[in-house]
């Protein structure tokens, strides 16, 4: 399992093997990092601050027990209830933390996980 190492963040941005980000991203339970598709919430709720059930559905992946939720620099981010429904329904555990403290518990990692990172509110 090569699970990318996330050096930090700042407002706007966040560091993954060494690598500056300025967008939102998805990490596969295999190591590949992904641009956050923000409009399958935005769409729905008309902001990215909560994650709809379609954009839940994109995250998971099966082989995932754990999904660690960087909910922006003041922690902003929510799982709308059809997300944590879907969520629970699929035994995936959700972690959400501020995106600093959700960091931390990604680099602690030892399973396979989902890491979803809001950069900035």
């Amino acid at each position: 399992m090569n699970i990318p190492r996330i050096d930090g963040t700042e407002f706007g941005s966040i560091t993954i093997a060494g690598e500056v980000l300025d967008h939102d991203v998805l990490i596969r339970p295999g190591g590949k990092v992904k641009k956050r598709k923000k409009k399958l919430s935005k769409e729905v709720y008309g902001t990215s601050h909560v994650i709809s059930l379609a954009e839940a559905e994109y995250i998971f992946e099966e082989k995932a027990g754990k999904l660690i939720i960087g909910t922006g620099q003041n922690g902003m981010v929510k799982l709308s209830e059809e997300a944590e429904a879907y969520f629970a329904r699929h035994g995936c555990k959700v972690l959400l933390l501020p995106t600093p403290r959700a960091i931390t518990c990604w680099n602690k990692e030892k399973g396979p996980a989902i890491g979803l990172f809001h950069v900035t509110c």
